[in-house]
């Protein structure tokens, strides 16, 4: 087993712990926990008939991940999200991101799973390209699996951190690129690129897809988009000087979490962002590095869900 797969009996006790306390300790009813959860109130009975049976409900719930359920649930109020998930602290970054890595694959199978055709839409970066690489095998033809950014740099270079190819191929579902750099070289070169008929097809899907799941940066001196080539350091530097504090498929934005009107978003080829979003739309991302962006992104309304870990929840909570 490698180092990221949790057992199926552990999700599943981590399931049946966070719906034990969402029913016998936040009194929510069968729908608000499946609602919560994204599950059927059916699966919340059956989570709580295991909780029950596994002991884990005496008089409190009793779990190792309990505080981290306590902190989903706070950070769901706190930022009207639709769905939150909160990985335990570890002492490394290595060891948080994958973590939180492991979340982000449990709920990527969740949906992918039943074999009723769903699409989704994602993003591109190294958390969410561990998260794929913890899907399960599956045979899924009838699935979609559509990315919402381009995967080559300036030089025409492919990124090493594709993600929606990868779980296409995880899962033996179709698969959707968008071929487009992150940037393109102009204004004009941009508007072409999205007048084609390839990046249409794209767009459309991506706004009938079910749920997204995009990776964020933040964006300093060794912002991931600059060490993985997409802008080059004058364009680095104009994005720090105007405010820019955070990335999502390419698009920039600052500490309300405002999209920046200027510099690179003008060239960005990426599907647009919705904002507010129009279907769960999950950010996966954490570590100290990322704390201002992301609490940018929920005060700006960019995401309306969360997979991160317990100190940069903890951090989030104390935000403004």
């Amino acid at each position: 087993m490698s180092k990221t797969t949790r057992p199926t009996k552990e999700r599943k006790l981590e399931l049946a712990a966070r719906a034990a306390w969402l029913y016998y300790i936040a009194g929510n009813d069968q729908s608000e926990i499946a609602d919560k959860l994204q599950i059927s109130r059916h699966s919340v009975q059956r989570l709580v008939a295991t909780a029950v049976r596994e002991k884990l409900i005496k008089f409190r719930v009793e779990h190792n991940s309990v505080d981290c359920i306590e902190l989903a649930e706070r950070l769901r109020e706190k930022f009207s999200l639709t769905f939150t998930d909160v990985a335990p602290h570890y002492p490394s970054l290595a060891d948080t991101e994958i973590a939180i890595a492991g979340l982000a694959a449990a709920k990527i199978e969740d949906l992918l799973t039943p074999k009723k055709p769903v699409t989704i839409s994602i993003g591109t970066g190294r958390t969410l390209r561990a998260a794929v690489d913890e899907v399960s095998s599956l045979e899924r033809p009838d699935h979609k699996i559509v990315s919402m950014v381009g995967n080559v740099t300036r030089d025409g270079r492919a990124s090493g951190f594709d993600v929606a190819m990868r779980l296409a191929d995880r899962i033996g579902a179709q698969c959707y690129p968008l071929l487009t750099p992150v940037l393109a070289n102009s204004l004009e070169e941009r508007d072409l690129l999205r007048s084609q008929r390839a990046f249409q097809m794209v767009h459309d899907l991506v706004r009938e897809s079910k749920v997204s799941f995009l990776g964020l940066g933040e964006v300093e001196s060794q912002a991931p988009i600059y060490k993985d080539r997409f802008v080059n350091r004058d364009e680095l530097d104009e994005l720090i000087s105007t405010g820019t504090v955070g990335e999502m498929i390419g698009w920039s934005f600052d500490e309300e979490g405002a999209i920046c009107p200027k510099g690179t978003n003008a060239r960005v080829a990426s599907i647009p962002l919705e904002v507010p979003p129009n279907r769960l739309t999950i950010a996966v991302a954490g570590g100290r590095a990322k704390h201002g962006a992301i609490a940018a992104a929920l005060r700006g309304g960019l995401i309306n869900g969360l997979i991160t870990d317990e100190d940069t929840a903890r951090v989030l909570l104390q935000a403004k």
